[in-house]
């Protein structure tokens, strides 16, 4: 079976967006900081609701915030 992994570039485009910060866009999509925080982790993975208002605040496409790649389960 294949593991999914999902990643993001949220930290790259909030540097790119004049550095905002978590918190700013935390405020932006009505989440708290610490789920912003826990998202650019990967210890967390927004709802897909979340993940459009985040794609809408960078004014990008879903799949320049997030990534899927699939790799072999060695278990």
């Amino acid at each position: 079976m294949k593991k999914c992994k999902i990643s993001n570039n949220i930290r790259k485009l909030r540097f790119n967006s004049d550095e905002m910060t978590q918190q700013r866009l935390a405020d932006l999509t009505g989440v708290t900081r610490q789920t912003i925080v826990a998202i650019e982790n990967g210890k967390y993975f927004p709802t897909l609701e979340l993940a459009f208002r985040i794609a809408k605040v960078f004014e990008t496409p879903l799949d320049s915030v997030f990534s899927i790649s699939f790799e072999e389960d060695t278990k």
